[in-house]
């Protein structure tokens, strides 16, 4: 009884280090709409780990600042590569409710997908425990994985 109490309490206390990305190819347009999900207040603890302070920005808003700072970080933390080749992202749009931030980006590509490779850096040098929650859509083709601080990098083959 008291193992379960305690473990209770610890799971109240014990932050969750959690980010979602969704990755889907849309043919038509020969790009991928990425949509990434995290908590806001981890996010300014990483950012300043390598970068800047972040005074005087104002985050409530969609700004110019705020999303340069948002879509540089995530063309430092996720790498998309399409046979071998890196794509870069631009930020489409921003959402910040509740401790919670949203972005979609668009990452253009002028090849048919065959074999993707996704590296998900976010958050990994800040925790150890860190689960980085990855699904990746193409045509017929869907798979999810969790990357990890030990593993930072998934290839999917498409048929």
């Amino acid at each position: 009884m008291f193992k379960t109490l305690l473990f209770s309490v610890w799971l109240i206390f014990h932050p969750v280090h959690v980010t979602l990305t969704s990755i889907d190819y849309i043919p038509a347009m020969d790009s991928f709409k990425v949509f990434v999900r995290m908590y806001f207040d981890d996010f300014i603890l990483d950012y300043r780990l390598n970068e800047k302070e972040l005074e005087n920005i104002d985050f409530s808003s969609d700004n110019s600042k705020s999303r340069e700072i948002f879509e540089r970080y995530i063309g430092e933390k996720i790498m998309i590569k399409v046979n071998k080749n890196e794509l870069s992202g631009k930020l489409q749009d921003i959402s910040l409710d509740d401790n919670e931030v949203s972005m979609n980006l668009e990452y253009k590509t002028e090849e048919k997908p065959r074999v993707i490779t996704v590296k998900n850096i976010i958050m990994t040098g800040l925790y150890s425990d860190q689960a980085n929650m990855i699904i990746v859509r193409i045509n017929n083709f869907e798979e999810g994985i969790k990357l990890t601080s030990d593993l930072t990098e998934q290839t999917f083959k498409i048929k």
